[in-house]
């Protein structure tokens, strides 16, 4: 694997640990319980909540975040940066507000490029699309600087 293959591979499986772990927050479960109702050991869900992830595979996280529920986007690029997973409503980066009505622009377009449209409209929704997601992405950029910059301030 490339290390440009290896870079986006490990940032789709740290945005869907993130995407997990900040479900078990919501549900407010301990990492035994959740462990039980995944039906996965106690040290992956501990891995996962630590954001530990880099002896996970991203098939075992996808396999998770299905059980969990969280219905959810991969995306890919041309660089690793752009790389990321999208859940309804939120992505693991971008601040929730923007990410909330991002999402849902991107979601109202994907849904038109799967409904019965000429090719030409499929591939403009399509498209569509894709630059919302990548503005999701950007959102996400832009929040991460501001969190940096406030660290290094305090």
């Amino acid at each position: 694997m490339t290390p440009p293959d290896a870079a986006t591979i490990f940032a789709l499986r740290s945005d869907v640990a993130h995407q997990i772990a900040r479900r078990l927050s919501q549900l407010g479960l301990n990492q035994l319980t959740a462990a039980r109702q995944l039906a996965i050991p106690q040290p992956t869900v501990s891995k996962i909540v630590n954001g530990r992830v880099a002896d996970l595979s991203l098939e075992l996280l996808i396999r998770i975040a299905v059980r969990a529920g969280i219905p959810m986007t991969l995306q890919t690029g041309h660089v690793p940066e752009e790389a990321g997973a999208f859940s309804s409503g939120w992505s693991a980066r971008a601040p929730k507000a923007q990410a909330s009505a991002l999402n849902d622009e991107a979601r109202t377009a994907l849904a038109r490029s799967e409904r019965a449209l000429t090719p030409t409209q499929r591939l403009q929704a399509f498209l569509e699309h894709n630059a919302l997601i990548e503005q999701l992405r950007a959102a996400g950029r832009t929040a991460e600087v501001e969190r940096t910059r406030r660290t290094t301030r305090a």
